[in-house]
């Protein structure tokens, strides 16, 4: 098909375009606000839908075309009728793509591929005469990546910038009855080098289409700017209307605030109970402006996100705008809204599902903020593009500080031959055939979401480098909108001999900051803007491990604002399921692309399908609503601290408590009401008695106390655990009714290989070669399948992925084990002493170590380990045992964190206790195997099967351990959860130790605290085998 080149014209990059205008749907004259609140957009009497069946074909390149395709006349026999929005790889054309920063295509800006995919789109719909008698907009809120229009025949424009909306006037070429519309996507445009977004490259129609129906003189845009006064006690909202044509008579209502945040239906598309405040004001607007003034304002933010109702009548039309009073200022470093200093707790979010690709409607949405409502998620960032302007909408009523990004990337300049953040990284962003698009991409943000007062940071994109075309649309931004501040992370550098000139930007952001690097910042007196973390605790599947530590810093600095997890969602294309009934969930590399970046796009706080993560479990205590702290024992004092920037936690929650000693609850209680306004602490005496004889806790849970939009009155918030007696856990044997054999002289064989030891009611046979035991037979039962074995090895994490390539390197997967001498002493109990080492082939040792084997007339076994580490290897994984029972030993109890997967770094959403679970139960199933569903911090644990034959172990100090129906190896050599086959044991590892797990996948390497790196190891462990009567 013959096209003009527009596709690699960046000095074209829309024609037939509208200017770019604030999102509003208009209604009928005569509809009430709260009704089109209540109405779907789509049922607006000025809206045909677009959206629904289209003809659709797929062609490898744009020769291919039919360009026939665009005549009215033209039968669609060998096209495919799809829906849209939709993407077309989702739906099977062309293939799935993943790739993070390098681009899919040579790097030839501004030109594209000869072979470059497209979709040809027909669709048909019925309009009025009444309708063609008036003005009509044809919508597009979003197509990947440029597109050409056709109208009844006619040539009618062409548009780019994926994720903005295009609207074209195609008055002229509708007809009464049936209409033609023909679109031609193209994968590829020079635009693409701008959208270079760390996600799967998806391509089509993948927005709803829609016109917009109108009198011939009307409402185009309008501005509803808020303006709050230095102390809060007064407000404005400044109007400014622009005309289509010429004004005309305008009526402006504005109602006052209710108390009510956003519900929704079920659907996403309609507002419930909204828009029912008493009217404040009626005037006419003169001159295209009009102010509002209120006295004691009603003021949103993120925990009371209140609205006013804004009405522009025209006598015609009904447009109503949510509107959210606020005041966004920097103070001495330090970032206010209302002139309170507020802290974010925010995630990236992707448009992104397994079965619709980067499709998402309203539905979808919802659920992501239900989830994050349920999680004390307060912030988002449009990773790295605007979403559809609905959703920013929904972001106003529902209560989220929003960075609204542009829709700019250029991270792939970075990566071409001998290029590097520091030398080629704003090649793109400094060339002057990008200047234009640079701007009208950061424009398109600003003025389409001008009206939504979530948004309280612009950002003119991301990884792009820096340029003269980002200083001025800074510039212009803060000429055009001073209600909100300027953000942009990759003005930090400085490539191509531009000086930065950041003086427009407000804040300092930073992506990954290790926590030196976050003191580095703010202990600089040189360093005058607030600190934010756009991207932090990097999420990618076992993690983030580090949330903690990043929060004990953001709490103690007010100029320390928060920050962004990197990511909200795990990315992944649904491919069906096995013969067995697994989901497949596919990521780069899987459809034989190239290039791709595997699946470092599966790294989100839930799963693809939104199964919640452990991380996002970790991350909501994290973030919960109120701390607590002992402050005096002796007479019950807890300090509680809110952590909640406006709300009285009396409004919010209370707080119910267990009193737990030796792993059974003693006491229950609610607490008086906690009277704490924000920023605020307490210090209340809890009325509980003290337990004694046993190590005890008292957890304290934050409980909703009514009901809000996604939150049922009596869901926790988090919780508090907090230490009121030390001590060791002891088992209750009642329950197993379980005893041990005073038993007989223990008999002891040996050979140059084994030692067998024989008592009353047990036959052990010990390795000499391994120090370890070959078979445990104790009444009559089998302990081990194979031989128990030393560890230091664990299944990569993916937050281990730099460190993996040393573990590998010192041959930590291939361990091998060497016993130098043993010795063996009889008498009341029978005493094994072996001094070996670990090491690798061509290696030198890892370990050094002494372990003492006592056995006792009873069955037990006593193992010391004293153990010397080679300090100039690297950090271990782990140290411990690995042992291989029979499968039928599936019954789990122990007293540690739980009841979730818990280490070192990470274990903020589990709680210390007593927990019995099956060994299937206690996986945590990632998308890419990997280490998971370790228990830190335990005291006890027991293994059983169904009969009661139980192994028990205990230490003198805590020890962590994990329990699996997979081996180590088989999670370390599997790229998928589906393709894994269970061992037929249950793997149990028990560990002086484990590492963190942090999160260096992105993010900055382990804090040296978690890290195994200790050169001298001692640990005692008991196992003991007690039967049941």
């Amino acid at each position: 098909m013959e096209l003009t080149k527009y596709y690699e014209d960046p000095k074209t990059l829309h024609l037939g375009t509208m200017p770019y205008r604030a999102y509003y749907i208009p209604f009928e004259a005569d509809k009430p606000a709260n009704e089109i609140l209540e109405t779907a957009r789509e049922d607006s009497k000025k809206v045909t839908m677009l959206s629904g069946d289209w003809k659709f074909h797929y062609y490898n390149n744009r020769f291919d075309v039919d360009e026939k395709f665009i005549e009215t006349e033209f039968e669609a026999e060998n096209f495919d009728t799809i829906p849209v929005p939709s993407c077309w790889q989702i739906l099977g054309f062309d293939r799935n793509q993943y790739t993070n920063i390098n681009y899919p295509f040579p790097y030839d800006p501004p030109y594209m591929p000869d072979e470059n995919p497209c979709g040809a789109y027909i669709k048909k719909f019925q309009m009025t005469k009444d309708q063609v008698d008036k003005k009509n907009f044809l919508n597009f809120e979003g197509v990947d990546s440029c597109f050409y229009v056709w109208v009844n025949g006619n040539f009618t424009g062409y548009s780019q910038i994926s994720h903005s909306t295009s609207e074209f006037d195609i008055s002229d070429f509708l007809k009464s009855g049936e209409n033609t519309l023909a679109v031609l996507v193209l994968k590829w445009c020079d635009g693409s080098y701008l959208e270079d977004q760390d996600k799967f490259r998806f391509s089509g129609i993948f927005r709803d289409v829609y016109i917009v129906t109108r009198s011939k003189e009307h409402i185009r845009d309008f501005f509803a700017k808020s303006e709050v006064s230095s102390d809060c006690k007064k407000a404005k909202i400044l109007v400014d209307i622009e005309y289509f044509n010429n004004p005309i008579p305008t009526t402006c209502l504005l109602l006052d605030a209710d108390d009510k945040t956003g519900i929704f239906s079920e659907d996403g598309k309609k507002l419930l109970g909204q828009a029912k405040g008493n009217s404040l004001e009626t005037k006419q607007v003169s001159g295209g402006h009009i102010e509002f003034e209120i006295e004691e304002p009603k003021l949103w933010n993120a925990e009371n996100p209140v609205l006013y109702t804004l009405i522009l009548k025209t006598e015609e039309e009904t447009i109503v705008q949510r509107v959210a009073l606020r005041r966004v200022e920097i103070i001495d470093q330090v970032i206010y809204v209302n002139k309170v200093a507020i802290k974010i707790k925010g995630v990236n979010r992707h448009d992104s599902d397994p079965y619709t690709g980067a499709s998402i409607n309203q539905k979808q949405v919802l659920k992501d903020f239900a989830l994050m409502k349920q999680h004390n998620v307060n912030g988002i960032r449009t990773s790295h593009y605007p979403n559809s302007p609905w959703f920013l909408q929904m972001c106003d009523e529902i209560g989220f500080y929003v960075i609204s990004e542009s829709d700019i990337e250029s991270h792939g300049s970075a990566a071409v031959y001998n290029g590097s953040h520091l030398t080629t990284y704003g090649n793109l962003a400094q060339m002057d055939i990008f200047y234009d698009a640079i701007c009208d991409r950061i424009e398109s943000n600003v003025r389409r979401n001008k009206n939504c007062g979530s948004i309280i940071f612009w950002s003119l994109g991301n990884e792009s480098g820096y340029s003269k075309a980002f200083e001025d649309a800074a510039r212009w931004i803060k000429s055009y909108d001073n209600t909100r501040l300027t953000h942009y992370e990759s003005s930090i550098y400085e490539t191509g001999g531009h000086k930065n000139d950041t003086s427009m930007l407000d804040v300092y952001s930073k992506m990954y900051d290790s926590l030196e690097k976050v003191d580095e910042y703010l202990n600089n007196k040189e360093n005058k803007k607030p600190y934010i973390l756009c991207e932090f605790i990097h999420a990618m599947g076992n993690g983030p491990g580090d949330i903690e530590d990043y929060f004990e810093k953001i709490y103690n600095d007010n100029r320390f604002i928060g920050g962004f997890v990197w990511e909200w969602c795990d990315h992944a294309v649904y491919m069906g399921k096995t013969a067995e009934g697994k989901d497949k969930f596919f990521y780069g590399g899987d459809f034989g692309e190239y290039p791709h970046d595997g699946n470092f796009c599966v790294d989100g706080l839930v799963f693809p399908d939104r199964r919640v993560g452990n991380g996002l479990l970790e991350y909501k205590n994290v973030i919960r609503p109120v701390r607590a702290s002992i402050e005096d024992l002796s007479s019950g004092k807890i300090y509680f601290e809110n952590k909640l920037d406006f709300t009285n936690l009396k409004d919010f929650l209370f707080v119910s408590y267990d009193v737990v000693c030796n792993g059974n609850t003693v006491e229950s209680g609610i607490m008086e009401e906690l009277d704490i306004p924000a920023h605020s602490g307490k210090t209340v005496q809890v009325n509980f008695t003290r337990p004694e004889g046993g190590i005890s806790y008292l957890n304290l849970h934050y409980i909703l106390k009514e009901d809000r939009p996604f939150l049922t009155k009596g869901h926790e918030l988090g919780f508090d655990q907090l230490l009121i007696q030390e001590g060791r856990y002891k088992a209750d044997k009642n329950n197993a009714d379980s005893v041990m054999f005073a038993g007989k002289e223990i008999q002891v064989a040996e050979d140059e290989r084994a030692v067998i030891l024989t008592g009353s009611n047990f036959r052990y046979v010990y390795n000499k070669l391994t120090g370890t035991f070959t078979s445990l037979v104790n009444n009559q039962v089998s302990y081990l399948e194979k031989p128990m074995e030393f560890n230091i090895f664990r299944a990569p994490t993916d937050n281990d992925r730099n460190i993996r390539v040393e573990w590998e390197k010192a041959g930590y997967d291939k361990m091998t084990v060497r016993v130098y001498n043993t010795s063996i002493t009889t008498g009341d109990e029978a005493r094994i002493t072996s001094s070996l080492a670990i090491a690798a082939i061509q290696m030198q040792h890892i370990i050094d170590i002494e372990v003492t084997w006592s056995i006792k007339k009873d069955g037990s076994i006593a193992a010391k380990v004293n153990a010397v580490c080679n300090t100039e290897m690297p950090y271990l994984p782990r140290f411990g045992l690995r042992m291989f029972m029979p499968k039928a030993f599936s019954k789990v109890q122990y007293f540690g964190f739980g009841p979730y997967e818990s280490y070192i770094d990470k274990h903020r959403c589990t709680y210390i206790g007593t927990f019995e679970q099956n060994v299937s139960d206690m996986y945590e199933d990632y998308i890419k195997p990997q280490e998971n569903s370790s228990h830190y911090g335990c005291q006890y644990l027991s293994i059983s099967d169904e009969q009661e034959h139980l192994l028990e172990v205990t230490g003198e100090e805590d020890f962590s351990f994990n329990v699996s129906e997979y081996t180590q190896e088989e999670l370390a050599v599997k790229k998928h959860n589906f393709e894994l086959q269970k061992s037929g044991y249950t793997v149990v590892c028990l560990d002086y130790k484990n590492s963190g797990i942090g999160s260096n996948s992105c993010g900055p390497e382990l804090i040296k605290k978690y890290r195994l790196e200790e050169e001298k190891i001692a640990f005692e462990w008991t196992l003991s085998f007690p039967a049941s009567n």
